[in-house]
């Protein structure tokens, strides 16, 4: 699955599950987020629409949260980037298990946060300080995520946000239709079409799934998030330490006896 230089941006089976959980958990993310303080997580358009409405408000404070909280979402993008994407253009192996570390790690930090009380009362109107860091943490947990998985698919895959998903879908069920005239200039378009299918009903499924939980049990609900990060990190390190180390010693040993 994920061995020295190799993306996982390939269709196999490992991969789409990744894929797929990752977008179920940006569901439950998005609205954890919304149903905390009212505002979407991944959604920068929405961000500059709030900002352009609070900046014309005589109370500006919100305008400027508003416009701080895009830039994390950013910064994920770049951490993601530093440790991913400039090492598959050096030709160096990149690595994964820091960012899908990093998510874990936020993600635990915002329900331990939540547990112990300091974002508030979960649903309560949003205020300047403690529900801005609930957003500014999810949105660098979705940045570092949405980051990694566009980054070594050549912006093919994305799973923190659907605009794009949707679009290709709709760009790939029309070149699907239309397969007998554009012959074999669709590639594995009915592979792709499936994926972002699935990542659709995936993110809506983790929203559902996630609007249940959180209206049971409040900011205990981001232990689920707490769970699949850890998973995934955990299968990171595995395949990209640890099992690397383990086989390096068989693959000398081999060429020895050969």
């Amino acid at each position: 699955m994920l061995y020295g230089n190799e993306s996982i941006s390939h269709y196999t089976r490992g991969n789409i599950s990744i894929w797929m959980s990752l977008a179920f958990q940006a569901g439950i993310l998005n609205i954890g987020g919304f149903m905390a303080v009212h505002r979407f997580v991944s959604h920068v358009t929405g961000f500059a629409t709030f900002f352009g409405y609070e900046i014309n408000q005589a109370d500006k404070t919100h305008a400027f949260g508003m416009l701080a909280v895009p830039l994390f979402f950013l910064l994920g993008f770049m951490l993601s980037a530093q440790l991913v994407d400039i090492r598959l253009k050096l030709h160096m192996r990149p690595k994964y298990y820091i960012t899908f570390g990093l998510i874990f790690f936020l993600i635990c930090v915002v329900f331990g946060l939540g547990m112990m009380g300091y974002f508030g009362k979960f649903g309560e109107p949003l205020e300047v300080s403690r529900d801005y860091t609930l957003l500014i943490l999810l949105c660098l947990v979705c940045g570092i995520q949405n980051g990694t998985i566009a980054t070594v698919s050549k912006s093919i895959i994305r799973t923190t946000h659907l605009t794009g998903v949707t679009t290709d879908l709709g760009i790939g069920i029309i070149r699907f239709l239309n397969r007998h005239k554009l012959k074999g200039e669709i590639g594995n378009e009915v592979e792709a079409n499936l994926m972002r299918a699935g990542i659709i009903f995936f993110f809506g499924f983790g929203s559902v799934f996630g609007g249940y939980v959180f209206s049971k049990v409040g900011y205990a609900g981001f232990f689920v998030p707490v769970l699949t990060s850890g998973l995934l990190f955990a299968l990171m390190l595995y395949f990209q330490m640890f099992r690397n180390k383990l086989a390096a010693p068989l693959t000398l040993t081999r060429k020895v006896q050969k």
